[in-house]
């Protein structure tokens, strides 16, 4: 539902591989705990940076314009225009268009916290900043578009999982057909398309056999259909 509304399009959702079994002890390097010393550093003086107030009140932001140079602005729209060719119906972003859509802002937001992360004083944000940004973006982009397209594998295969429960507590016959399926069975089966994709996904799990075309069933020669394996 979130999804749909665009609500986690908003967010740079990261899930990588876990690390568990893998994490091996090393000495640590004199030059992680220098970088790290000088991260903290950095991070402290940025948060200790007295807040740009409107004048004449105490809790107005007025924070200076972060305008783009030319050059990241000619980047930041390339960016904004591949991805959204890449939206159409056939593109690479179909499936993840709330994300898509988002991209070239979030490279643009990444890009000026980059920019001021390095100097608060700076007054724009250069060519090289805007690429480091869009290589982020894209970063998260592709991560939006690998667990989207997990998470469809996952719903195909809860489908079949449903459809396999069906067969075996509610079909009484050997032998099932698309058509029955979509006549007789759960709702979110009454497309034909919908049947055949979890039939097929029961096939690779040797749940259910092809039956070869023209084979008869309850007395008729069929094109498709399947012999259901049930436990017991």
């Amino acid at each position: 539902m979130a999804n749909g509304q665009g609500f986690l399009a908003r967010f740079l959702i990261t899930e990588p591989q876990s690390n568990i079994g893998y994490r091996e002890w090393r000495a640590t390097s004199p030059r992680s705990d220098s970088d790290l010393l000088q991260f903290k550093a950095k991070l402290m003086l940025v948060l200790e940076t007295t807040l740009p107030l409107k004048e004449g009140t105490r809790n107005q932001l007025d924070p200076a314009r972060l305008p783009l140079s030319k050059d990241a602005r000619t980047l930041l729209t390339e960016y904004y225009n591949a991805t959204e060719r890449a939206q159409r119906p056939d593109g690479d972003l179909a499936g993840v268009k709330p994300y898509a859509s988002k991209s070239a802002e979030q490279a643009a937001r990444i890009a000026g916290v980059l920019t001021l992360w390095e100097d608060q004083s700076a007054s724009e944000v250069s060519a090289q900043t805007m690429a480091d940004g869009i290589t982020l973006a894209q970063f998260y982009l592709d991560e939006a578009r690998r667990l989207a397209d997990a998470a469809i594998i996952s719903e195909k295969t809860e489908q079949a999982e449903r459809l396999r429960r069906w067969l075996c507590a509610k079909w009484d016959d050997a032998e099932i057909m698309p058509c029955d399926i979509v006549r007789h069975g759960p709702n979110e089966f009454r497309e034909a398309a919908k049947a055949k994709a979890a039939l097929e996904i029961l096939e690779g799990y040797g749940w259910v056999i092809r039956l070869q075309p023209g084979s008869v069933v309850r007395g008729a020669s069929r094109k498709l259909a399947y012999h259901i394996y049930k436990e017991g």
